[in-house]
């Protein structure tokens, strides 16, 4: 389990970026595997989650997660909304009591948002592709038409893949320079090869609105085998699936 320095001493709220360990799940999804969209048998998966939910202090019912597609899609859950166990998006907001939204990452970064004051809690899972195409902007445009100033966001950028453990094509390259020159700067190139830095590029998305209190925990999902799903890793053991970490926030 770990925790977030900038949200972690908040007592209205309750968040961890939780590690693969203390689950039910065996083989590669060994053994807190929070994907129901992964291979794995979903009673182990139940199991896993209902683990989640005692360590986060919330009743299983109301742990939400989101079908991810990659997209720039928000949703926002307020105090009279409904509650729905399968979402289509990328982003959750609330503002509601005990529930505990969560994101499933496996390299991708899982960012936690805490407004103290509208008393507003998010989390985005940033993809590349979510990233590129906005989920970002769109979370804190969201998070502004509910009342929120900038000045008062806390973000909490999670475990994901490092630049070195990163390597993309040329084709990836040239899209996010046709984009912006600018980009360039997330992009380290060795041996003919270029390497991504998500960690650097989603905290860019909050620098570049103005978001100044941004903390990290610089953990590498890749290579911290002991701690963290990777699909990187996954595809380089020959594994024919991967199992998915899982960073949660809620109002308590």
């Amino acid at each position: 389990m770990f925790f977030s320095e900038n949200l972690i001493k908040k007592s209205k709220i309750s968040h961890c970026f939780f590690s693969k360990k203390n689950g039910v799940s065996k083989n590669f999804y060994k053994s807190l595997n929070c994907g129901i969209g992964s291979g794995d048998k979903k009673i182990n998966v139940i199991k896993n989650l209902r683990i989640v939910s005692k360590k986060i202090g919330c009743k299983y019912k109301n742990i939400v997660t989101m079908r991810q597609v990659h997209s720039n899609k928000v949703l926002y859950i307020g105090k009279n909304s409904k509650i729905k166990k399968k979402i289509i998006c990328d982003a959750i907001l609330t503002s509601k009591k005990k529930i505990c939204i969560g994101i499933l990452t496996a390299d991708c970064v899982p960012v936690l948002i805490y407004d103290p004051i509208k008393g507003i809690v998010g989390a985005i899972h940033s993809g590349w592709r979510g990233v590129y195409k906005g989920i970002i902007q769109n979370t804190l445009k969201k998070l502004l038409k509910l009342g929120s100033q900038k000045k008062n966001l806390i973000i909490a950028i999670g475990p994901c893949i490092s630049q070195k453990n990163y390597e993309v094509g040329s084709k990836f390259f040239d899209k996010f320079l046709h984009k912006s020159k600018i980009n360039k700067i997330f992009f380290n190139k060795k041996n003919h090869k270029y390497f991504f830095n998500l960690r650097k590029y989603v905290e860019y998305q909050f620098k570049l609105n103005h978001i100044k209190n941004i903390k990290h925990i610089n953990r590498n999902t890749f290579q911290d085998k002991k701690n963290f799903f990777s699909r990187r890793r996954s595809l380089f053991d020959n594994h024919s699936d991967y199992g998915r970490n899982i960073s949660v926030i809620m109002i308590n």
